[in-house]
């Protein structure tokens, strides 16, 4: 059996996706993901509600270099093809299966799905 492999899709964008997926990865660091995910409890939302987060501004919050850039997570997103926006869902859903087994025990409400 093939093991499945993604498609490669063009992003159209590339500026905005760019900027957007480097906020992601940066508040998903290592030594910043914590507070990331306090700002996600902080907010109510959980950890899977990436239009929460964006609403919310919980990126806008945790990641300094995107406040200093004077762009915002959402306006961003807002700014990038459906087929780019679905690309950037998939990572970020990538990103937080990416997080600590500790982390992710600590902050186990944000990954229910009820």
């Amino acid at each position: 059996m093939v093991p499945f492999e993604q498609a490669a899709i063009k992003v159209e964008k590339e500026r905005e996706f760019e900027a957007l997926k480097s906020a992601i990865t940066r508040a998903f660091a290592p030594e910043a993901v914590e507070k990331y995910l306090k700002g996600v409890a902080k907010a109510g939302l959980r950890i899977r509600d990436f239009d929460g987060v964006l609403a919310q501004r919980v990126l806008d919050r945790v990641e300094p270099a995107l406040a200093r850039s004077g762009e915002n997570a959402q306006s961003l997103y807002a700014a990038i093809t459906l087929s780019d926006q679905a690309l950037m869902k998939e990572f970020y859903l990538s990103k937080i299966e990416e997080v600590r087994s500790e982390l992710r025990a600590k902050f186990h409400k944000l990954y229910q799905y009820y």
